[in-house]
C-alpha cells in the first residue's frame, strides 16, 4: 500500500509495506488495512529484528494491530537513512523467515459479574459461554491501554459483546473481560468498561520483573477453566512470573 508520504521519500519497501512519518521523530510501517494472522506474523518478525538492532539513534518501537512504529533521535538519524536501514531486515522477513508463536495458558475462574448478562445476551447458559470462551486459543495482537493489557483475537463470534455504556471505576487486577471481538486480561487494577466473565489468579504485570509482561505481543493463549479452591490455592502461592 502507498502513501503520498512513500512517495516523496523515493524509497519502495518490498512486500507492498508502506510507510510515513510520524512528527519528526518517528516511522511507521504500516502492512495492510484490516487485522490479520498474517500481518501481525510480519509486525512480530520486524519487532525481533528491531530488539537487537544495532541502527543509531532508536528510542524505541511500537507495535500495533497493522503498524509498527519506530522512533528515533533526528539529531542521530534521519528519516530516509532509517528507511533505507528497514529494507534488507523486511525483504529478508517476507523471503524467508516465519515466526514462532510462544503459547501460554491462563488458568481462569469463570465467576466474572457480568457472566450472566453475556450469557443472556447471546441466549446462552453461563456454562455455554464458559465452554466457547475456554476452547478458543487467542493470539495477542498487542499491549496496551494500561501496562501489560493484552487485546488478544480470535474469539468466538456467538459471544462477543459490546463494552458496557458506563464503564466501571474499578476492575480488579486478574480480570478476564470481553469487548466486542476481542478479550482480555486487566493486569492491574483500573476503570474499564469491558464485560468481566473471570478472574486469573496469575500475576500479569510485575515491575520488579526483567520483563514486566507475562504475555507479550505475538503470543498464543489458551484459557484454563479452574475452580474456586484451585483459584485461591494458586493465588496464595504468590504466582508473579
Amino acid at each position: 500500500m502507498g502513501s503520498p508520504h512513500e512517495r516523496s521519500f523515493g524509497i519502495t519497501l518490498p512486500n507492498s509495506i508502506g510507510h510515513y512519518p510520524l512528527g519528526d521523530q518517528g516511522l511507521v510501517l504500516s502492512f495492510a488495512d484490516t487485522i490479520s494472522l498474517d500481518v501481525n506474523a510480519q509486525i512480530r518478525q520486524i519487532a525481533t529484528c528491531l530488539d537487537s538492532w544495532l541502527q543509531p539513534g532508536i528510542i524505541e518501537y511500537v507495535p500495533a494491530y497493522t503498524t509498527i512504529t519506530i522512533y528515533y533521535d533526528p539529531l542521530l538519524t534521519s528519516y530516509n537513512d532509517l528507511l533505507s536501514a528497514l529494507q534488507p531486515i523486511v525483504r529478508d522477513i517476507a523471503e524467508n523467515q516465519e515466526y514462532k508463536r510462544v503459547k501460554k495458558e491462563i488458568p481462569i475462574y469463570y465467576n466474572g459479574e457480568d457472566l450472566a448478562y453475556v450469557a443472556q445476551y447471546h441466549g446462552l447458559s453461563e456454562q455455554e459461554v464458559v465452554r466457547i470462551h475456554s476452547e478458543g486459543e487467542y493470539l495477542v495482537y498487542m499491549l496496551g491501554f494500561v501496562p501489560g493489557f493484552p487485546y488478544l483475537g480470535g474469539m468466538d463470534s456467538r459471544i462477543a459483546t459490546p463494552r458496557k455504556e458506563v464503564p466501571r471505576l474499578k476492575i480488579e487486577a486478574g480480570a478476564v473481560g470481553i469487548a466486542g471481538q476481542q478479550t482480555g486480561v486487566y493486569p492491574i487494577a483500573t476503570p474499564g468498561g469491558w464485560q468481566i466473565i473471570g478472574h486469573t489468579p496469575l500475576q500479569l504485570f510485575d515491575i520488579t520483573q526483567e520483563n514486566p509482561s507475562l504475555l507479550e505481543a505475538g503470543d498464543r493463549v489458551a484459557f484454563i477453566p479452574i475452580t474456586y479452591d484451585e483459584f485461591v490455592q494458586l493465588k496464595n502461592q504468590g504466582n508473579g512470573h
